[in-house]
């Protein structure tokens, strides 16, 4: 879960980052109010999760109320790489000397963290890395010790900051390093993070992500997601506790196992290629235990799905029988009644491969196609898909 720039701060702050005050705002007066209670000049800065704010004419300095309530109004509405500004943040000016890059983040193809810092901050880290990436130091973190002191004193150093500002960068560092880790992040950067005239070091703007997969550790993690820019049908399956991800096609797909998932998926993208470049509409993985209840949740939400012309489910039986898969399909549709309007094609195979069979043969359900092998039920799935 990616964080908006407010929330960063807020959560930066609350680990002692030095940070500048901001407050939000969803209006032009509000943001006329908050410039006034902060006095001075302030910065309103579009809250959209993307980059390129300030080139889409998403941050604005002014130095008084009225200018505040006037960028506001110009920002709120403003469309940013797709994204629509609903808030605001107005933020503390500062007088700024020089802009440097820290970051921390889950190296996955490593295995371990790696940190990232650069006297040259405040452009795009990708242009840097591209451009010039002998100025973008990069220091493995090794996840059993993290950055204590000294690993903050070596990236400070290797990330080439002035030797007379290493003894303020380093504790910056550091409770960086303590939000990336006490709240299960899998990203914490800082660009640009600053010196300020008068010698100070500010984390300027913030970009922290989130691993949702440590939420049960992080009860206060469910307030910081943005309902409003949540996809209905992922927040539906989220409720019902289903692995779901949603795509850009046309077949819905069901499986127990996330393998089984992304081959269903492939299959049915080549399927697809023969009758007019239908694709899979989404990934939904029930789990290898499986309940008839979650087979029921999963085509719910899978139906109502406005792009979805056909569904696939392809289920092999391991702790999931096929019978209690094929009950959970009768189920769904019973319930569904006559919002269920699109053609399933069920393959089933493995556990009570048979007894699932016959229920859905027994049910005679007009949607209802049964293929005997994955091959043939995708196509089939393309097929109906593409009428």
């Amino acid at each position: 879960m990616d964080l908006f720039e407010y929330q960063a701060r807020d959560l930066f702050e609350s680990y002692g980052v030095p940070v500048l005050p901001g407050i939000i705002a969803d209006t032009p007066e509000e943001a006329r109010a908050a410039a006034a209670k902060l006095g001075g000049t302030v910065v309103v800065k579009a809250q959209v999760k993307a980059g390129g704010r300030g080139k889409a004419g998403g941050v604005k300095v002014v130095h008084n109320p009225d200018d505040a309530y006037t960028a506001a109004e110009q920002i709120l509405g403003l469309e940013i790489k797709g994204l629509t500004v609903k808030r605001v943040m107005i933020a503390g000016g500062a007088r700024i000397a020089r802009e440097f890059y820290f970051s921390v983040l889950l190296d996955r193809s490593n295995r371990s963290y790696l940190s990232m810092a650069s006297v040259e901050g405040g452009m795009e880290i990708e242009e840097l890395a591209v451009e010039r990436p002998e100025a973008l130091a990069k220091i493995e973190v090794d996840p059993l010790v993290g950055i204590d002191t000294a690993k903050a004193i070596e990236i400070a150093r290797a990330g080439g900051f002035p030797e007379d500002l290493i003894d303020k960068v380093a504790p910056v560092i550091e409770r960086l390093w303590w939000v990336y880790k006490d709240e299960d992040a899998t990203l914490v950067e800082v660009n640009p993070l600053v010196l300020t005239e008068d010698g100070q070091i500010i984390a300027l703007d913030g970009k922290v992500t989130l691993d949702e997969n440590a939420d049960f550790r992080h009860e206060n993690h469910a307030a910081l997601e943005d309902a409003d820019a949540a996809d209905p049908l992922e927040a539906k399956a989220k409720a019902s506790g289903l692995n779901y991800v949603k795509l850009d096609g046309e077949v819905g797909v069901i499986g127990n196992g996330a393998g089984l998932v992304m081959s269903t998926l492939d299959v049915v993208s080549y399927a697809g290629e023969r009758h007019g470049g239908v694709k899979p509409a989404n990934f939904l993985d029930i789990g290898g235990g499986a309940s008839a209840a979650v087979m029921a949740a999963g085509l719910d939400v899978i139906l109502g799905d406005p792009q979805v012309k056909s569904v696939f489910v392809n289920v092999f039986g391991g702790i999931t029988a096929c019978d209690a898969v094929a009950n959970g399909i009768v189920g769904a549709l019973q319930t569904l009644g006559d919002t269920a309007s699109k053609p399933l094609v069920v393959r089933l195979d493995g556990n009570k491969v048979e007894e699932g069979r016959a229920i859905l043969r027994a049910a005679g359900h007009p949607l209802v196609t049964l293929a005997d092998t994955m091959d043939e039920g995708a196509d089939r799935a393309a097929e109906l898909a593409s009428r």
